[in-house]
């Protein structure tokens, strides 16, 4: 049995039913094996990055994990195709996305997986969620607090 870890992670939605998929997202992740849902943030409803398409809801969790990150990522991508995700386009309208975020103090570079997530310190749609459950950890590359973070990026755009 691997030693319990904590994992941060984002779920954003803008297509379909996406206050249930999100919600739906949650109690799946609450009893896959090897995970236990620590903390959910609120829904912020958010404008979509990319090309033209809905607003999202975005929210973070906190994760005690009994996995290896890429386990973890293998789960979450498991949990959007469970919940309708279907990958056409980059950055385009979807009903699920689940994003690790930070495992620990972790840093990882792969080409399938980078930890902490390469764009989290430029989207206020991660970090304000973030900060209301975590706002104390520490993001391992600028040594910077979640609080602090979210202080430097636009909020604007993010709303409750």
């Amino acid at each position: 049995m691997l030693q319990s870890q904590t994992a941060a992670i984002a779920l954003g939605s803008n297509l379909g039913d996406s206050p249930k998929i999100l919600e739906d997202a949650l109690k799946i992740l609450a009893q896959a094996p090897g995970i236990n849902l620590c903390a959910s943030s609120s829904w912020y409803k958010t404008a979509a990055v990319g090309p033209p398409q809905p607003d999202y809801l975005n929210g973070c969790a906190l994760l005690d994990v009994q996995l290896t990150p890429q386990q973890l990522l293998i789960t979450l991508l498991e949990i959007e195709k469970q919940l309708g995700r279907v990958r056409r386009e980059r950055w385009g309208p979807r009903t699920l996305d689940l994003d690790l975020l930070l495992f620990n103090d972790l840093i990882l570079n792969t080409p399938q997986l980078q930890i902490p997530h390469p764009h989290m310190q430029k989207r206020a749609f991660v970090l304000v969620p973030l900060a209301e459950i975590a706002p104390e950890w520490i993001e391992p590359i600028s040594g910077a607090t979640i609080a602090q973070l979210v202080q430097a990026v636009d909020c604007s755009g993010v709303y409750l």
